[in-house]
Formats: structure tokens, sequence, C-alpha cells
């Protein structure tokens, strides 16, 4: 950011900070800049546009200036500002855990939907991450008992802080998806759910600089659909009640390997589509 002109006002640095951004190739420039001078001034993305020919503070202008800079190294809004928003809750983030994604929130709104009229049931989120789906669920429906597992210590110590942030109780643990022999007071779920890490090494190369380079890879990747997807089965399998249902987010390049997987094994799965008509999910029950 130049350090030249006299006044920086609301407007000005919008229109500067999005052909800086442009010029670094940084995704969604306008919206990069209105969400972090929105965050400096401590007010909504569209309140900018009341106050375009506000000027900038020198205080303002300071803490604006390496948030500016980070996003031009392609760092995630969301780890600038260490705030996402997903479906019902406002959720702490880091590098230890993954930026929660809309896909994800059609997940949990394709489980709020088919199991709506349930009480009192448990439920499961396996590589909890932030802990955003077993925190959304448990705001949604209060009488669930959910728990949330992760082998990432910083990322269970940010899933409970996130759940205390929104004033739910939600039962956080250690533990390996690789194993299926889970320690828990509850010995079966109602409901099991998960958004595995699902991408191929060999994708990493043609991933956004912002995901490769500053998500956690251990959430993103696999070394292979077969394996990943085989044991959250055998996990499931041993964890699940005997009429439990399992929702499971996917590749959708490999939605046909993984829906043969639970096939294979004797379960009554289906896959079910995204927003963009991808095969973005499974949904399960034991045949």
């Amino acid at each position: 950011m130049p350090n030249t002109r006299n006044e920086w006002t609301v407007l000005s640095m919008l229109e500067w900070a999005t052909s800086y951004f442009d010029e670094k190739e940084v995704k969604s420039s306008r919206l990069s800049i209105e969400w972090l001078l929105a965050y400096v001034l401590n007010i909504k993305r569209l309140d900018l546009y009341l106050k375009y020919d506000r000027p900038l503070t020198l205080d303002e202008l300071a803490e604006l200036r390496p948030l500016v800079k980070r996003r031009a190294g392609h760092e995630p809004l969301q780890y600038i500002t260490g705030e996402a928003e997903f479906f019902n809750s406002i959720l702490k983030v880091n590098s230890e855990v993954l930026i929660p994604r809309q896909e994800t929130e059609q997940l949990v709104q394709l489980v709020c939907e088919e199991n709506r009229s349930e009480e009192n049931i448990s439920v499961l989120d396996i590589g909890t991450g932030s802990g955003c789906i077993p925190i959304s669920l448990k705001k949604e429906f209060k009488s669930w008992n959910v728990f949330g597992i992760d082998i990432s210590d910083g990322a269970l110590s940010l899933a409970k802080e996130n759940a205390s942030r929104n004033g739910v109780d939600v039962h956080f643990l250690k533990h390996d998806l690789f194993d299926p022999n889970l320690p828990l007071v509850e010995s079966k779920f109602d409901i099991i759910i998960s958004n595995p890490p699902y991408i191929l090494q060999e994708e990493k190369n043609g991933l956004d600089k912002e995901v490769k380079d500053f998500e956690p890879h251990l959430a993103l990747f696999c070394n292979s659909t077969e394996k990943m997807f085989s044991s959250i089965e055998k996990f499931c399998a041993k964890n699940l009640k005997k009429n439990g249902v399992i929702y499971l987010e996917m590749h959708e390049d490999y939605s046909k390997e993984v829906l043969d997987i639970f096939i294979a094994q004797n379960w009554n799965a289906r896959t079910v589509q995204d927003l963009d008509k991808k095969d973005r999910f499974i949904a399960a029950r034991r045949s």
C-alpha cells in the first residue's frame, strides 16, 4: 500500500486495492478488499458504499496494510480475519483447520431435512476440524447428543473453543478414523457424518494457491479413495446403530467408486447431488 497519498477514503482504497489484487492474481479481488476493509472498520460490507467518501485514519491504515499484504500473498480471507460463517454459526478458524465450505453446509442441510423429527439421538462427526458440523447440528437440534473426533490436537482445541463461543455442548475427543475402536460412553450412534480428506495427492498441483499453500494437507488429501472410504465404511459398520444412517461428503469424480464400496458391504446407499448438480454426498443405511 503506497504511503505517498495525502488522504485515503473508503472508495479510493477499494479502487486501489482491487487493482493491486488483480495484479497479484488474487481471486475475487473486489470482494477481498471489501472484506478486509469492513473487518478493519467493523461494519458490514454493504455499508462501505454508504461511507465511500469517509477518510481512513492513520490507525486504520496501519491495521489494514499488513492484511492487504497477506491477501496479496493469496492467504485465505478467513485465516486473515480469523473467522468464517457456516450454516447457523460464526466460527473461529486458523491454519489448523479447513475453511468450512458451502458444500459442507449442504451436507448439514441434508442431515437436517431428513432427520428433523428425530429427538434425543446420538450423532458423530468424523474429522471434525473446526467443529462446524456438530456445532451447527447441536444449535439446530438441542436434544441431540453430538460428538466430534479428529486426529489433530490443534483442530480439537479450536473446535472446543468454537462450541463454547456458540453456546453449545459438543463432546470432542482425539481419535483416528482408521481405527474403528472408538472409546466412547456412547456405544453406537444413530447418525454418523463426515467430510473426510478426499482430494487425491496427485491433484494437489491443480488446486488454487490459497488452498494448497495455506490449508492443512492432513484434512485435504488422501492417498487412495478406496482406502479412505473403506476405512470409513468399517468404522461406521462398527459404530452405527442397526437402523442408523451415514452421510458423507466426497469427490464428485469418484462418486461411483465410493458408492460401490458401500453397496459391496450390503449398505442401502445412494448418492445425493449438491446445488451444482454434482454427485457430492453419500447417504447410506444397513440393508
